[in-house]
């Protein structure tokens, strides 16, 4: 091969390529997007989680979002308060951060709960609700086949003894489980909140008592004991108003089946039990006392007429 053909072809190509990065750094500039000098500083005070819990297509759309005045500037559930903190500086502005929350599966049958059928087929908990309803005979429960467990990507969620368990130390509440969750029983609820309705079983008692021995029976044992009215029977199942739950533990104390958390051991129960029963002396006492007081009245007024 001729020399002076092969240098030929490398001049060429040389100016070719001077050429296109000429024709480039001008359509470049032609053809520039500005970018608001706010996104990457924002972006930089993200975690770069990019797990989608704030709504937007990674931490990149959130930025955008943020600057562009469609998002908060405490929308990131995973910086939290300290990502909100320097978001807010870079804006300009000022943020209120809200309390911490965690997400909370509102179920506590798993093992305990009656199986009706041996599922076999994809180990995914929307797949397993199109088989009959899933291999659970409670209605309402968790299968325990972990979809929530797959869609975290924290860490904070697993299976055990057959139910979705959280570890609220990892969780940082980007809401992936309570969309992953079929029955819809993750919510996001306040780290501070620590008692809860382990059940949403609105059947009646005896048809809960058939299909889990620890789901909620609609007995109002917990809503008698509450001096807050913070909890209440509705539908068949308990219910907790977290604005008025002062944390105090009595419900759980009370229930007889174990479905509120913290579930009692076995001491605080019989010191629960054991001051019903002085409560309930109590009030006898004072009942008997009353209606002696009144017969001496009642045979006096007698004898005036």
């Amino acid at each position: 091969m001729d020399i002076n053909n092969i240098i030929a072809a490398v001049a060429v190509l040389f100016i070719m390529g001077i050429v296109f990065a000429i024709l480039l750094g001008i359509a470049a500039k032609v053809f520039a997007v500005e970018v608001d000098e706010r996104v990457p500083l924002v972006r930089e005070c993200l975690p770069g989680a990019n797990c989608g819990g704030c709504g937007f297509p990674g931490c990149d759309g959130l930025a955008a979002a943020i600057v562009e005045g469609k998002a908060p500037v405490n929308g990131c559930p995973v910086g939290g308060a300290a990502a909100a903190a320097k978001i807010a500086e870079v804006m300009g502005v000022t943020v209120e951060v809200g309390e911490r929350k965690v997400a909370h599966v509102y179920c506590n049958g798993g093992c305990n709960a009656v199986d009706k059928a041996k599922y076999e087929g994809l180990q995914d908990c929307a797949a397993a609700l199109r088989v009959a309803s899933g291999p659970k005979a409670c209605a309402y429960g968790c299968m325990g086949l972990g979809s929530c467990v797959k869609a975290c990507a924290f860490d904070a969620i697993h299976i055990v003894d057959g139910v979705a368990k959280v570890d609220t130390d990892k969780c940082v509440a980007c809401g992936k489980c309570v969309v992953a969750c079929p029955k819809k029983l993750i919510n996001l609820v306040p780290e501070s909140k620590k008692v809860h309705v382990n059940c949403v079983n609105k059947d009646k008692g005896p048809e809960v008592m058939k299909v889990c021995s620890n789901g909620c029976i609609g007995c109002k044992m917990c809503e008698k004991t509450c001096k807050f009215d913070a909890i209440h029977v509705i539908d068949g199942v308990a219910k907790i108003d977290y604005d008025k739950c002062k944390n105090c533990k009595m419900c759980a104390k009370a229930c007889p089946k174990g479905c509120i958390e913290p579930v009692p051991t076995e001491e605080e129960k019989a010191k629960f039990k054991e001051m019903q029963a002085k409560q309930a002396a109590a009030a006898k006492a004072k009942a008997e006392a009353a209606k002696a007081a009144e017969t001496p009245a009642a045979e006096k007024a007698s004898e005036d007429k």
